[in-house]
């Protein structure tokens, strides 16, 4: 098996001795010399786990979300969604995660795109860095978006008379952004117990959930949670199409397990590691989403209370619980583990700009691409996405659609940057005129490798159909779903970045066994 590490010669990766890995791996020397500096390895499996499991928290994404597919799909869409988006996510995770043991680096996708795409490169890597980039950016977005949701649901909630303008939630999402923020800066070393403290706060949230709901709420009857697929609320009458839709609400929650590769300079033996912490969060998080779903479904209660509620959610635990504090706390603690999760988002997307910027990705790379020498961490690109943050927050000013795209938008921006590199691992699969053989990791799928990625192939290709379809009809501009414009405005952005410095100015490491070919 060949062993990659982060030795540059002209900008290629050189095939190294299993010893050198050793120390790449234990001594955190995998990041390029003169590139402004390391990250420290101290992350272990227990914790890579708990920061792919926390970062996805699926049940609490669905529970603030699943007002999409209550108009769009209903249960049908929520429960054999969940099963779909189960498999499907686990299928892409088992394909990236083979990719991450051949070549564990924060620039994850770009970096597999390059690689493996047939030809040209440099041209797939760059479009495939500025596509992730965005959709990790907008993913980091989506965690103060749900936060500022869930308070303003609760201060509704609590005070009927309170009528929320645009910019609360600005504000909202501003101070939601500052504690991650401060905290990835000064206080990486307590990202550990901080995962630990959300991972079991997300536990509690489902089992609390979970018993609370079944032991107190009214049940909706198996014909309604099983048989009812709604397609007459939204202006979608195609039920497949109102079906489609509603997968927004069960696909959204699992993306992001491929955050914990983006920290992979600071996890030891990340060959081994990443993979399973990427396996073993989507399945769990898959299998509690599922579970959490249909007990919400068979403990709705009154359907119409809850869909016309701001956050539905609230109304399904107050019609079973009957207290107002009981109902507060559930979605506190909700929110608490929204917020835990903001951190790791925030320490992952942070690092995926540091390493584009590091291979010249960005303009003033040289800025982004840099390691605070004391502090161990990318400070720049830090400040850089705390930034971006609170610029996009002010959309919230502009247009009462803005939660929608939060959530539309890294979905499907994210699957979109999973496609490609899939797509082009499963090509070089299949490829008879390759002289020398993919250096596989301690992680391969064997045999059954090509029909797991085309799988993933085709389920990425159904999910991003639907992703960019408005909610309701006749579309305006207030209801338009503006994910699909603005990731072709992203792409056609990419292009020009090409065109113009961008083929000059980026570089990235080839694998050895594609050297050959330029």
């Amino acid at each position: 098996m060949a062993h990659l590490n982060d030795t540059r010669s002209n900008g290629v990766e050189k095939v190294d001795t299993v010893a050198s890995q050793e120390i790449l791996e234990n001594e955190g020397a995998g990041d390029e010399p003169g590139t402004g500096g390391t990250l420290e390895r101290y992350i272990n499996l227990i914790p890579a786990v708990n920061f792919s499991f926390v970062l996805q928290i699926s049940c609490e994404a669905a529970a603030v979300t699943f007002q999409f597919a209550l108009s769009n799909g209903g249960p049908a869409s929520i429960v054999y969604g969940s099963v779909f988006s189960g498999i499907g996510t686990t299928l892409v995770a088992l394909s990236l995660a083979e990719m991450a043991s051949m070549d564990p680096t924060v620039g994850a996708q770009y970096r597999w795109s390059a690689t493996f795409a047939p030809k040209w490169n440099k041209f797939f890597g760059l479009m495939q860095g500025w596509i992730t980039v965005f959709a990790w950016i907008c993913s980091c977005t989506s965690n103060p978006a749900l936060i500022s949701n869930v308070v303003v649901g609760l201060a509704i909630f609590n005070n009927p008379s309170y009528a929320p303008k645009r910019w609360h939630v600005t504000l909202l999402m501003w101070s939601a952004t500052i504690l991650p923020f401060v905290g990835n800066i000064w206080f990486r070393k307590l990202l550990n117990p901080i995962q630990s403290i959300g991972a079991i706060c997300h536990i509690l949230f489902f089992f609390v959930s979970i018993i609370t709901l079944l032991a107190l709420a009214e049940r909706s009857t198996a014909a309604y949670v099983f048989g009812t697929l709604t397609h007459d609320t939204s202006g979608w009458t195609n039920p497949v199409v109102a079906w489609g839709i509603g997968l927004l609400t069960v696909t959204y929650p699992l993306t992001g397990f491929d955050g914990v590769i983006h920290i992979s300079d600071e996890v030891k033996k990340a060959r081994l590691q990443l993979p399973r912490s990427m396996i073993t969060s989507v399945i769990l998080n898959a299998l509690m989403q599922f579970t959490y779903m249909i007990t919400v479904l068979f403990t709705i209660g009154d359907v119409n209370v809850v869909s016309t509620d701001s956050l539905p959610i609230i109304q399904v635990y107050y019609q079973a619980t009957g207290s107002r504090a009981a109902t507060n706390a559930f979605v506190s603690i909700l929110a608490i583990t929204i917020f835990v999760s903001f951190f790791n988002i925030f320490a992952s997307v942070s690092r995926l700009l540091w390493a584009f910027s590091r291979d010249n990705g960005l303009p003033f790379s040289t800025v982004f691409g840099r390691v605070h020498p004391r502090l161990r961490v990318p400070l720049n690109s830090q400040i850089l996405l705390a930034t971006c943050l609170c610029l996009l927050a002010l959309i919230n000013i502009g247009s009462s659609t803005a939660f929608n795209a939060f959530i539309s938008l890294p979905a499907l921006g994210l699957y979109i940057s999973y496609f490609f590199p899939i797509l082009f691992l499963l090509s070089r699969r299949l490829s008879r005129s390759q002289s020398t053989p993919i250096p596989w990791g301690p992680f391969k799928l064997g045999a059954a490798g090509p029909f797991i990625n085309l799988a993933a192939i085709c389920y990425l290709l159904f999910v991003i159909i639907w992703m960019p379809f408005p909610t309701f009809l006749p579309v305006d501009s207030i209801n338009m779903n503006y994910a699909g414009p603005i990731v072709g405005a992203v792409i056609l952005g990419a292009l020009l970045d090409w065109c113009i410095t961008g083929r000059k100015r980026f570089h990235i490491p080839i694998a050895p066994c594609l050297e050959d070919r330029g």
